[in-house]
């Protein structure tokens, strides 16, 4: 990409990348205004956490196109590229840019699976969590995965089979936070706080 003398062009350009790949990643989706609210109710534009943390959003765009930070998690109606709060916390964690794949990884016993889930939560589509860590992406997957094998197998009329599932189901429902319908588009259909929360709610209520 070009830069001018003032460097905007090189600017530009990095928010314009950024907000293709996003479009590869998800596809092509209107926001709605109710789109709009709920993101700007959970996401904080990421110029605007940049400029709150002292840090340089066109740094933090390079680092994304360079698979060092993940994509943002929405682009409003606007054009503003949301991100979670705590967007740069694994990272400190980690020690620093160079060193967050390796950390992340290191949290799966399967490297393979690690390296997976590293591929997803670049992607920026880790917004069915209120934080985004290795340690919550783990617990998510251990909660659809029980919830998913106990309704398969329903045994309501066992002692504290009943229980037991709305316990996962409540753990759950307090990692997610409640999508938008733009969840659906771009996830091609429903959302795990629809099937692993609502539907097993209204499917087996408690008792």
């Amino acid at each position: 990409m070009g830069m001018g003398t003032d460097g905007r062009a090189a600017v530009d350009g990095y928010a314009e990348e950024v907000a293709r790949r996003f479009r590869e990643v998800n596809g092509v989706h209107a926001m709605t205004a109710a789109d709009d609210a709920y993101v700007s109710a959970q996401f904080v534009p990421l110029d605007e956490l940049c400029a709150a943390l002292g840090r340089d959003a066109d740094e933090a765009r390079r680092r994304m196109l360079d698979g060092l930070l993940p994509l943002p998690g929405y682009l409003r109606s606007d054009g503003a590229q949301m991100v979670p709060r705590d967007l740069f916390e694994p990272t400190e964690e980690a020690g620093g840019p160079e060193l967050l794949r390796a950390w992340f990884v290191a949290h799966w016993e399967d490297a393979a699976e690690g390296a997976e889930e590293w591929a997803a939560y670049l992607s920026g589509q880790y917004v069915c969590l209120h934080r985004v860590t290795p340690a919550t992406i783990r617990r998510k997957g251990e909660l659809t995965a029980s919830i998913t094998a106990a309704v398969a197998s329903p045994r309501p009329r066992e002692p504290g089979w009943s229980a037991a599932l709305h316990a996962l189901v409540d753990e759950l429902d307090g990692l997610e936070p409640a999508f938008t319908p733009y969840d659906r588009l771009r996830f091609g259909g429903p959302t795990s706080r629809d099937v692993c929360v609502d539907a097993v709610r209204e499917r087996f209520p408690r008792g």
